[in-house]
């Protein structure tokens, strides 16, 4: 199961920089995609993002407050019709 980051990421971009198989990217155009988006077919669950972000914005998927369930479905866009790996600013 991926992790998933929510709307409280404010862009610090540790969470990248830790993980070992570089899953996470920077939404670009931040309008449009404005925090940072785990890909679920790349991410192994290592949960080393985790402890890395500064608000805790990241959770295991089927732990994502119910308050934050649209990121679920945004992050996995981000990487199907969205800019995913190509997001580049």
């Amino acid at each position: 199961m991926p992790h998933v980051i929510v709307d409280t990421c404010i862009r610090d971009g540790a969470c990248a920089e830790v993980c070992p198989v570089e899953c996470i990217v920077a939404g670009f155009p931040e309008n449009d995609w404005p925090w940072y988006f785990i890909d679920p077919d790349t991410c192994i669950d290592c949960g080393a993002c985790v402890a890395e972000c500064p608000v805790e914005a990241i959770f295991p998927e089927p732990d994502v407050p119910g308050e934050f369930k649209k990121a679920v479905d945004l992050n996995a866009r981000f990487f199907s019709s969205g800019p995913g790996y190509n997001a580049a600013p």
